[in-house]
């Protein structure tokens, strides 16, 4: 049974990546066909963003009702009917409008599924599970690329996406008594939901909430500027650089099915000392003023392979760090941490460029990730003081 249900986990892991590549690759036609400026997708992505925060702070009250498993299938049949609605729009605020549902159900299922695993399943699987939901943000594109290059048009791309996601949703809603299983943190759903207050002040929380949109930052930044990077600053194809960009993301997913291999041994404070050392090689790398472009173009690599431990790293350890009862409440107010650092973070770098300079993409990473090493260290000595 145990191993049926980590299979459904690993479905639902990739329906939480298959939309979130959608809007990018779509909006060059959606932009055209609905005569909206390339801003606007930013417009729709922060308010799925804002969606995804408020579910975010109010997973825990929704877990504990009604249990991580329904919760999961509610959330991503959610998912599927905003996805339909996007398939249908044929205006720019009826995007909006759909965008609300849509992040409304990515944050309580992303919360929810991640609780879980942290508290009944090794960082092995959490690891692998991170890697499975790059597997599903890796398809959606090469789903949208088929459907407009064989002139099936944007909307059939999103609807052969929420398709996807209504087939996940039965198999989810049928996986339901498995979720059942007994585990330490069993009975959990009928306890008294923590408020934010609460959690705020248990000990070491704000030190892991600054840590982790740190690093959430520097992820969004480090993939959304790199071709920028690369093309305007250090002077490499834009071709090239869309490449390696795309790189950057295949070192993310591949890094944490290998992680996988090696996490349980090492241990979730190790994983995230060992990716933030590993991510600062390769922002020097870019950094580094050398005429060697293969340097450069590499150490985007690099900082995905970095990078491919810390989230489930830090996810993996809440359960440890705050107690099984707290868990689901503050990996709720860490989902709402992280959606807010990759909605704000990587716009104010765009500022930063235009203002003063796009040579600044290195610095403006290391800041961000020694940062976020300097705050998951002080949690780990906050911890370690009980």
């Amino acid at each position: 049974m145990a191993t049926l249900l980590i299979a459904f986990i690993y479905l639902a892991f990739i329906s939480l990546g298959l939309p979130d590549s959608l809007l990018g690759s779509a909006w060059p036609v959606i932009g055209q066909q609905m005569n909206a400026p390339l801003s606007y997708a930013g417009v729709v992505s922060m308010i799925i963003a804002g969606g995804t925060i408020v579910s975010s702070l109010f997973s825990d009250r929704l877990t504990r009702k009604l249990g991580a498993g329904k919760v999961t299938a509610f959330s991503v049949l959610l998912t599927a009917a905003a996805l339909w609605g996007f398939s249908a729009s044929n205006a720019f605020w009826m995007l909006c409008l759909w965008a609300i549902p849509y992040g409304l159900g990515a944050g309580s299922v992303d919360a929810a599924l991640n609780n879980y695993v942290a508290l009944n399943y090794s960082s092995r699987h959490m690891n692998f599970l991170h890697g499975m939901w790059g597997v599903g943000a890796a398809i959606s594109p090469y789903v949208m690329s088929y459907c407009l290059t064989g002139g099936f048009g944007w909307q059939t791309g999103y609807r052969s996406v929420a398709i996807a996601q209504m087939v996940l949703t039965a198999i989810l809603f049928f996986s339901l008594p498995l979720w059942k299983k007994t585990t330490p943190a069993a009975g959990l759903e009928r306890s008294r939901p923590k408020k934010l207050g609460e959690i705020i002040k248990l000990r070491g929380v704000v030190f892991m909430l600054i840590a982790f949109f740190c690093y959430c930052a520097m992820e969004a930044a480090a993939g959304l500027w790199a071709a920028s990077y690369l093309a305007l600053h250090r002077g490499v194809s834009a071709e090239t650089a869309a490449s390696y960009a795309a790189l950057f993301y295949i070192g993310i997913t591949a890094g944490r099915f290998v992680c996988g291999l090696v996490s349980n041994k090492i241990g979730d404070r190790n994983m995230i000392r060992i990716g933030v050392g590993v991510a600062t090689l390769g922002i020097l790398a870019v950094w580094l003023p050398v005429e060697a472009p293969w340097l450069c173009l590499n150490g985007l690599v690099v900082i995905g392979i970095g990078c491919a431990p810390v989230y489930p790293a830090i996810i993996h350890s809440t359960p440890n760090n705050f107690g099984e009862d707290n868990s689901q409440a503050v990996i709720g107010v860490q989902m709402a941490s992280a959606y807010t650092g990759l909605t704000v973070m990587p716009p104010l770098f765009g500022l930063i460029a235009d203002y003063i300079g796009i040579w600044l993409y290195p610095l403006f990473l290391f800041v961000l990730t020694a940062l976020a090493l300097v705050m998951s260290e002080a949690l780990n000595r906050k911890i370690d003081s009980k």
